[in-house]
C-alpha cells in the first residue's frame, strides 16, 4: 500500500489526522482502525491518544515528546504495511439488544414514521431486520455507531435537541443508528429503550463491543423489558 491511500495533516498544534481517500468506503474503515490498533499496541512514544471514526483517525500527541513532523513520516511507513483487505476481526462477536420500541407516542418514533411516510411498526420492522456492524464508538460513553436502518430517507434531527437523554434510548439520525450508554444532551430522534446496562465504569473497557464486532435489534414487550432491565450487555 502507498502513502497515496491517506492524508496526514496537523489538526491544531499537538494532533494529526489521518483520512483515507481510498474509493472503498468499507477498506478505508478497516485502514483506519487497523492503523489505530496498530498505534495503540505499538504505545508509540508521545501519543497520547487515538481516536478512530468511519474514514479517519485523530491521534493526539504530547509535543514534548514527539513532533508532527516525525509522527507523520512514521504514520506514513506504518500504513505503507498494512493490508485494508484483512478483516478487523476473524471472529467478530455478536450482541443481541432487545427494545421496547416507543409505539405508545411517549418518545419521536411516530415523527420518524411520518417522516418517512410509513408506520410505525414499518420503521420497527425495517430497524431490527438488518445486523449492524459497529463502526466507531462515538460521545456519549462509547455509543455504538451503526450504519443504518434502511429507511426511505435519512432521519432529520430534532429542532431542538433535549437537555437530558436517559440511558439505554436507541436512536437514529440520518443513515445512522446508535444506542446512548450513558445520561446526555442529544438532538437524534428516539426510538425506544433497552433494559440493557451499556457502560460498566467498573470494567475494561467500559463498553463490551468494539469496532467490528455486530448488533441485532429485537423488539419486546413492557414486561420483557421490566424483567430484563438492569442486565449487563453481553456477547452472545
Amino acid at each position: 500500500m502507498s502513502e497515496a491511500s491517506v492524508v496526514i495533516s496537523p489538526s491544531g498544534n499537538s494532533a494529526l489526522r489521518v483520512v483515507s481517500v481510498l474509493a472503498d468506503r468499507e477498506a478505508g474503515w478497516r485502514l483506519v482502525h487497523h492503523l489505530a490498533r496498530f498505534v495503540d499496541a505499538a504505545h508509540v512514544p508521545g501519543v497520547e491518544c487515538v481516536i478512530p471514526t468511519y474514514d479517519a483517525a485523530l491521534i493526539e500527541i504530547d509535543p514534548a515528546e514527539v513532533s508532527l513532523d516525525r509522527l507523520g513520516d512514521y504514520l506514513a511507513h506504518v500504513i505503507d504495511g498494512l493490508d485494508h483487505d484483512r478483516p478487523l476481526t476473524d471472529t467478530p462477536r455478536m450482541f443481541d439488544v432487545p427494545v421496547l420500541y416507543d409505539l405508545d407516542g411517549e418518545l419521536d418514533l411516530q415523527k420518524v414514521a411520518a417522516a418517512q411516510s410509513l408506520s410505525a411498526e414499518e420503521i420497527v420492522r425495517l430497524h431490527s431486520e438488518p445486523t449492524y456492524v459497529v463502526r466507531c464508538l462515538g460521545a456519549p460513553g462509547g455509543s455504538p455507531m451503526l450504519d443504518g436502518p434502511p429507511f426511505p430517507n435519512p432521519v432529520p434531527r430534532l429542532a431542538s435537541p433535549r437537555a437530558h437523554v436517559p440511558q439505554g434510548v436507541v436512536s437514529v439520525a440520518g443513515r445512522q443508528a446508535t444506542i446512548t450508554p450513558a445520561a446526555a444532551p442529544g438532538g437524534w430522534p428516539l426510538i425506544g429503550r433497552t433494559p440493557l446496562t451499556v457502560l460498566d465504569l467498573d470494567s475494561e473497557p467500559f463498553v463490551p463491543y468494539e469496532p467490528g464486532d455486530l448488533i441485532r435489534f429485537s423488539p419486546i414487550g413492557r414486561d420483557e423489558y421490566e424483567s430484563l432491565l438492569g442486565t449487563r450487555m453481553v456477547a452472545r
